[in-house]
């Protein structure tokens, strides 16, 4: 308990010294301008694609000229570096052990975005103190001035460490398929990051689809709920067809908009990427992720 009071102490300080003026009356030296949006994809159950739509998701932005940068935050059961095959010598527990610092656990990925790999099978990362997540926090805020869009792949569910992030994103990406069971964890995942974030952007897309009308209803449904019920607005991301070309590229371990840029589920990608650009400029925060967070441990 007195390390956890010492951590939240000492970050509190560090957070008053970035913006108050020295005695001489002149102000400390300016921060950063803060550059990267933050875009947390997550989902109410697992099985879903929410990874492999991260990754490349991730991919398409980098084609665009951004600087990009993939967390991977699924904590305890990553797996963006499986699809991306892609040995990583060094992972976040390495970070949050203090082993290593987030420079060099950053790895090229291909398609030209960087990827910070999470542990598979830990189950102690599964389940972070908030002390660890601080950890986590400190190394995103050097990250933030340095990327243009970074992407956190965060697990399913509602735990801890999922709302950690979803409720400091600047957009929150939700993805479902049309499966009445992935359809309700969807809306629960809206009922519970909207109970403190109401100004924060949330998009639902619906994977793995027969056809557009049938992303169509499924965005309705959750959204008419929600605005229903919740005050909430949930847009609509669009939907991601299934796909033959998608399953291919995961045995081959290559990312499909790699291995067939001209399918369907690529073309579908691109579109989402044009959508969140547009989304995140709209709704972007003068606040830094790192201040959001820091509030977040706080409470």
């Amino acid at each position: 308990m007195t390390m956890l009071i010492d951590q939240a102490t000492q970050l509190r300080s560090l957070l008053r010294e970035q913006t108050r003026e020295d005695e001489s009356g002149a102000e400390s030296a300016p921060l950063p301008t803060r550059r990267a949006s933050v875009i947390a994809v997550t989902s109410g159950k697992g099985g879903v694609g929410k990874t492999n739509i991260a990754v490349n998701l991730a991919i398409k932005l980098a084609s665009a000229g951004k600087e990009v940068v993939l967390l991977d935050a699924d904590l305890g059961l990553a797996n963006a570096d499986v699809i991306c095959n892609i040995d990583l010598p060094a992972n976040l527990s390495h970070v949050i052990a203090r082993r290593k610092d987030l420079s060099e656990v950053l790895v090229k990925a291909p398609g030209g975005f960087s990827l910070i790999g999470g542990a598979s099978g830990l189950a102690r990362m599964a389940d972070l103190t908030d002390i660890d997540r601080q950890r986590i926090v400190t190394a995103l805020g050097e990250l933030e001035q340095q990327a243009d869009v970074i992407l956190i792949d965060t697990g399913a569910g509602i735990s801890p460490n999922v709302l950690a992030f979803t409720r400091a994103a600047d957009h929150v990406l939700i993805v479902t398929t049309p499966e009445p069971t992935a359809i309700t964890d969807a809306y629960a995942v809206v009922k519970v990051i909207s109970r403190d974030q109401a100004a924060r952007r949330i998009s639902l897309l619906v994977n793995n689809t027969r056809n557009v009308n049938e992303a169509r209803v499924v965005h309705e449904r959750i959204a008419k709920v929600a605005r229903q019920f919740l005050g909430v607005s949930v847009f609509d991301a669009g939907s991601v067809p299934a796909d033959e070309q998608v399953s291919a590229a995961v045995r081959k371990r290559v990312p499909f908009v790699l291995s067939a840029p001209r399918c369907a589920a690529s073309h579908a990608v691109a579109q989402l990427a044009m959508r969140l650009e547009q989304g995140v400029a709209s709704s972007a925060q003068d606040e830094s992720f790192f201040a959001r967070m820091s509030r977040w441990f706080r409470r």
